[in-house]
């Protein structure tokens, strides 16, 4: 015995914006009740709808160093207090000398000098710090010092360091960014859809990091003092990401007038 076959049905679908969201069940023919179904908008209301697009953006930017400070140490150590003066106190003209003519601001360049007795001598040190913004003058200054006063002065590695300025541009710079790639994804999905992206109705920072150097120079950071000047200002930027999340308005593509 064959079972008889039950005739296809077809069910019609329309999606449309819902007047009353609370109210669960709605009457259909029969007087029965059907969960999940509610009465549609009127058509003035679906039109004045705010339609919306929610996307995300992050964003990931970089600044190097733009401090560098160098110390200069000049000592001596005599029977004579005069004798040590002069040798510590010619030392120390030419190298600020020097540091004038490769115009460096007076700002830049702080001298202390410390005297003492030692024993039955005396000893004398001085300290020359100077900041530089140029890192190719640095190297310059440096190896010409190293060059003139050879290993009658001590010249420390330089020490790299940011302004806190720069510091809170970089986290500043990339909440932008990230906002722009989120404005630029909505951009697409409307093209693609076929709507015009409006104006952006909720902004919201969701998530900063920041770090220093790279994720793989741990090896390296043990070792700063032989690491070349290019690999300690690597070691030294800083790196910022930043991810927001924001609704824009959608509108309806803008129909062209015609000219009679």
């Amino acid at each position: 015995m064959s079972l008889q076959q039950a005739p296809r049905s077809r069910v019609f679908v329309e999606l449309v914006p819902w007047a009353d969201r609370g109210q669960e069940n709605s009457l259909v023919s029969g007087g029965d009740t059907l969960s999940g179904f509610r009465r549609p908008l009127p058509s003035a209301q679906a039109q004045n709808a705010t339609r919306e697009v929610h996307v995300s953006g992050t964003a990931e930017v970089s600044v190097s160093p733009d401090r560098a400070q160098v110390t200069v140490r000049i000592n001596s150590t005599k029977e004579a207090a005069a004798e040590v003066k002069k040798s510590v106190c010619r030392r120390l003209d030419y190298i600020t000398q020097s540091l004038q003519l490769q115009g460096l601001q007076a700002e830049n360049v702080t001298v202390t000098k410390d005297f003492r007795r030692v024993e039955n001598a005396y000893h004398m040190e001085a300290e020359v710090c100077i900041t530089f913004t140029d890192f190719g003058k640095m190297q310059n200054i440096c190896n010409f010092l190293v060059e003139k006063l050879d290993s009658s002065v001590i010249i420390s590695q330089p020490q790299f360091y940011h302004t806190p300025g720069s510091i809170e541009n970089l986290r500043r710079q990339a909440c932008l960014v990230a906002v722009e790639n989120a404005r630029r994804k909505a951009q697409e999905v409307c093209n693609l859809v076929g709507q015009t992206l409006g104006k952006p109705l909720l902004i919201k920072e969701e998530e900063t990091k920041e770090w220093e150097g790279q994720t793989d120079d741990h090896q390296s950071s043990r070792l700063l003092s032989s690491l070349t000047v290019q690999q300690k200002i690597k070691s030294a930027t800083i790196h910022a990401s930043s991810k927001v999340f924001v609704n824009f308005e959608v509108k309806g593509k803008e129909k062209k007038k015609k000219h009679l």
